[in-house]
């Protein structure tokens, strides 16, 4: 929509047009068998269609390209271009023209002009032509705001403005959930849906971690030297079609060891998508900074560094556990260790493991084993600290598989 502020006739006319691809021509086939009435007519009449395709004149596509018939739909992430031309209509030099476009959003105002310089001279039926370019970064109203001031042969200097609204819409739909391991890994579920009416290509859909962490894209599956996507050689999102992609972050080796400064940590990164549509036109979109809600490990944390993933029935096995201090005071910890039903702990219960420091960390290994088959839960370990006397107590740590060694009737 555009409105004219001013009533006056002026000598310049100026015109506005949004520059995008042009699409394919699409028809209507109308087809027949040949005993029917109309024969073949209806055959040869698309035959003689220079629109169709030679050979395939049923099928709705055609060779030819169409040009925008309106303003169309702009979403979010894409280039708005825009071509416009200064025209003087009149039979008078007109001098110091000065064309500017400015674009409105919500919360700011923008200087699209290539040149802020006025052109000395408009001879009649001459123009000026400029093109501008923006990365919509914004959803919602935009108004694109174009003012022309010029001088006439008289010395009469005139101004006038048009104004064309539009509206930026979304095109993706993006949720994202977080999973934090026992471990100080963290995964991230991004499930991106394309809410456009046309297909789209992902060309690229990766996650910017943030400075404490690594990252490792999970949407690959091993094939040989090269890695096949999950998602098959053609990656297209059909209209309302949602994806999943999954991501593991690590924390970097100078910050693994901080077990206070990993516990705080909320901002995980962003996503980078980019996306093609029809014709190759390109589109772009970044997330805010994604943050997750830090876990509560409370003073003490327990996790495993090293276990099996099968054990056999009643004998003896290994692991190791990892004792941090997460509290801001220094612990005096004592390590009791309680069997269960299935879990069996080898070992003295009751032993001094000394003071720990705030943020340390130290490795305990200890032998378990099971007395009945399946899968079990390493549960029965207690710590206590001697300078507040507080006792923390940690089941289901881990799981493991166990096994009977001997064949099914020996068990």
């Amino acid at each position: 929509m555009d409105v004219n502020q001013t009533k006056q006739e002026h000598l310049l006319a100026l015109k506005v047009m949004r520059l995008t691809k042009p699409t394919l021509f699409t028809n209507l086939p109308v087809t027949c068998e040949d005993r029917d009435l109309p024969g073949d007519l209806f055959g040869q009449l698309m035959k003689e269609d220079p629109s169709t395709i030679k050979g395939a004149e049923s099928l709705m596509l055609g060779e030819m390209l169409t040009l925008p018939q309106n303003f169309g739909n702009i979403f979010l992430g894409e280039t708005f271009s825009s071509y416009i031309s200064v025209h003087n209509d009149s039979n008078q030099v007109v001098k110091d023209i000065l064309v500017k476009a400015d674009l409105q959003t919500s919360s700011q105002r923008l200087n699209l002009s290539a040149s802020n310089s006025a052109v000395a001279e408009l001879k009649p039926e001459s123009c000026i032509d400029d093109v501008i370019h923006h990365e919509v970064k914004e959803i919602g109203t935009h108004i694109l705001v174009c003012a022309v001031s010029y001088t006439t042969q008289y010395g009469e200097k005139l101004y006038f403005r048009k104004f064309f609204k539009f509206q930026v819409l979304k095109p993706l739909d993006v949720k994202t959930k977080f999973y934090n391991a026992e471990t100080d890994e963290v995964f991230l579920e991004a499930q991106i849906q394309n809410i456009t009416t046309s297909p789209m290509f992902m060309e690229k859909v990766s996650l910017e971690p943030s400075m404490m962490y690594n990252v490792t894209e999970l949407n690959t599956v091993s094939n040989g030297d090269d890695g096949e996507s999950t998602f098959g050689k053609m990656s297209y999102l059909q209209p309302m079609d949602t994806r999943q992609y999954l991501y593991c972050l690590k924390p970097k080796p100078e910050y693994a060891e901080k077990a206070g400064v990993i516990k705080g940590v909320t901002v995980i990164g962003k996503l980078d998508i980019v996306w093609k549509t029809n014709l190759g036109e390109r589109g772009r979109l970044q997330t805010s900074q994604l943050q997750r809600m830090a876990p509560g490990y409370g003073d003490i944390r327990l996790s495993l560094e090293m276990i099996p993933d099968t054990v056999n029935l009643e004998e003896p096995f290994d692991i190791i556990c990892k004792i941090t201090n997460c509290s801001e005071r220094t612990m005096d910890l004592v390590l009791e260790m309680c069997n269960t039903s299935s879990i069996h702990w080898c070992g003295v219960s009751g032993r001094q493991l000394g003071k720990l420091s705030p943020g340390a960390s130290l490795s305990l290994p200890l032998t378990v084993f099971s007395s009945v088959q399946g899968l079990q839960s390493i549960s029965g370990l207690r710590l206590t600290d001697t300078f507040l006397k507080r006792t923390y107590e940690y089941d289901d740590i881990a799981q493991v598989c166990v096994v009977c060694p001997f064949k099914s009737n020996e068990c």
